[in-house]
């Protein structure tokens, strides 16, 4: 998608808020990586799949700037819950400010840990919807972690699937998140356990419904 039709979409759908914008330009003047952020197209997409889904639970793997699971609150009714899941420390203040800021942060609670660890922890809590936007080189340990506690009929949502096109290209034998990415998507593709379809929504966002 060219950078000029990619703008006609996100003039011709919601404003992402104030609270957004700040997080975003704080983000790319402060801390590094800063495309690794939703941002306003993502974050509208995944407000509205949380609008459609009505989730009770979302569990998130990969917090980063705190942006995505900023936009999962706003769609979320009363009494619904955000874990968000992020091995940085280094960011859980930056979150923590954003979080405090929004009229929704408080639907949000923030864990810090290798999510490998903190995945078996959460023993008695089922989700409807998961966000795996983490280490790609652990998708497939992440997936079979995580897919216990998705309810039947529940959603995985899997972001960077896509690579930049690397899937499609013949992987460096040391690029380990590209193969990470490359045997997550070959796994998937195989589960007969689940449905499924990727999105080319920028890096290209893997949808997965629980039968």
């Amino acid at each position: 998608m060219s950078d000029l039709l990619e703008q006609y979409i996100i003039n011709h759908s919601d404003e992402e808020g104030e609270l957004l914008k700040k997080l975003t330009r704080d983000v790319h003047v402060n801390l590094l990586r800063p495309r690794m952020i939703s941002g306003h197209l993502q974050g509208r997409i995944l407000k509205m799949l949380c609008r459609m889904i009505k989730p009770k639970q979302v569990l998130e793997l990969g917090t980063f700037a705190g942006y995505s699971a900023l936009c999962f609150a706003e769609a979320l009714e009363e009494g619904s819950v955000v874990h968000t899941v992020d091995n940085d420390d280094e960011l859980e203040e930056f979150v923590a400010k954003y979080l405090n800021l929004s009229e929704h942060g408080d639907k949000v609670i923030q864990h810090i840990g290798n999510a490998l660890d903190l995945i078996p922890q959460f023993e008695d809590e089922q989700f409807d919807l998961v966000f795996i936007d983490a280490d790609k080189r652990l998708y497939s340990e992440f997936y079979d972690l995580v897919f216990p506690k998705v309810k039947s009929g529940g959603y995985i949502l899997v972001d960077n699937t896509l690579w930049d096109g690397k899937v499609v290209a013949e992987p460096q034998p040391k690029d380990a998140q590209t193969i990470g990415i490359l045997n997550f998507n070959d796994m998937i593709v195989e589960d007969t356990r689940v449905e499924k379809v990727i999105l080319p929504l920028r890096d290209g966002m893997t949808m997965i419904y629980k039968k």
